[in-house]
């Protein structure tokens, strides 16, 4: 039997979990497997570890995979997977353990640098630039507004708190209870969220109801001087509606760290668009949490393989 290990960018999958309690060949994959390469590539493996939703295993590719019997992915969600159809082809599909702070911790530094030009005045100081170019934004007395108060929502608004940022929260299931146990005002509406907040951040699960809620009208609504963070999903924002509004300065600046493709093509106009801090999807990337990743995924192998599945993912 034999295991692929997608996505392993860094090469730490091998280090972080003891891959040799399975009776079985492993091979990681490094680099980006091209979507036309998919179905001849993975094509002699019983097992698949996807990382994340680097990978999209839909209908067709899932089709190709004759071999396939257990799907896992990092994480209790995965968009990037068709469960109901995996399910109908006897594929078992199951997730992982995760741990809430990483991402949380990404949102503050990337907020931080906005506010503050890190990346501009750090590329200057190394380029041996001018000392001292630009003026920052005080996070104190200044209003967040997060969109989703989940797991991770909750931990950004207590960093904010601990800031002295007063915080508002809008999703669409959100109810006043939730948002008192937080500590933070609910906003009745997104465009009274956007209107009111100084900073907004995205916290919510990418699904029909979020895809692209980010467009040309919220940010039209936002104030000329908010800051824009997005560290869940990429098409829950309007990649071209974001470019525009920061080209012709509807907001002050965004940082983003998630994208509709990934890895982001070289030639992709985000990389061009002025007042963007950005980082390549390292949200989840600390070692703490691949080790939590990795051996949650040895151990669904094995309980997999003595009949037991756990974690497993239903559509």
């Amino acid at each position: 039997m034999r295991c692929a290990v997608l996505d392993d960018y860094q090469g730490m999958a091998a280090h972080c979990a003891d891959w040799s309690r399975l009776p079985l060949e492993v091979t990681f994959f490094r680099d980006p497997i091209p979507p036309d390469e998919l179905a001849s590539r993975l094509a002699p493996f019983e097992i698949v570890v996807a990382m994340r939703e680097r990978t999209r295993f839909d209908r067709a590719l899932l089709d190709g995979l004759d071999r396939l019997r257990l799907l896992l992915t990092s994480g209790m969600t995965n968009a990037a997977i068709d469960i109901a159809h995996a399910d109908t082809r006897g594929v078992t599909v199951s997730g992982t353990s995760g741990l809430p702070h990483p991402t949380a911790e990404l949102t503050w530094a990337l907020l931080l640098a906005l506010a503050r030009h890190v990346s501009k005045e750090d590329a200057l100081f190394h380029a041996g630039g001018p000392w001292q170019t630009t003026l920052g934004t005080g996070l104190a007395g200044r209003r967040l507004g997060l969109i989703g108060l989940g797991t991770v929502g909750r931990r950004v608004a207590r960093y904010a708190q601990a800031f002295d940022m007063p915080v508002s929260a809008w999703s669409r299931n959100l109810s006043d209870e939730r948002c008192r146990e937080a500590g933070v005002d609910r906003a009745a509406t997104l465009d009274a969220l956007l209107r009111d907040a100084d900073a907004v951040s995205i916290h919510v699960v990418l699904g029909l109801d979020t895809l692209g809620l980010i467009g040309a009208p919220q940010f039209a609504a936002m104030k000329r001087t908010a800051l824009f963070v997005n560290t869940s999903r990429g098409p829950i924002v309007d990649s071209a509606a974001l470019d525009a509004a920061l080209r012709d300065g509807t907001i002050a600046g965004a940082a983003l760290d998630v994208f509709v493709e990934e890895p982001l093509p070289v030639d992709h106009f985000l990389r061009q668009t002025p007042n963007l801090v950005a980082t390549p999807h390292l949200g989840y990337v600390t070692e703490e949490n691949y080790r939590l990743y990795y051996g949650s995924i040895v151990e669904g192998i094995e309980a997999w393989m003595a009949g037991a599945p756990v974690r497993r993912l239903r559509a």
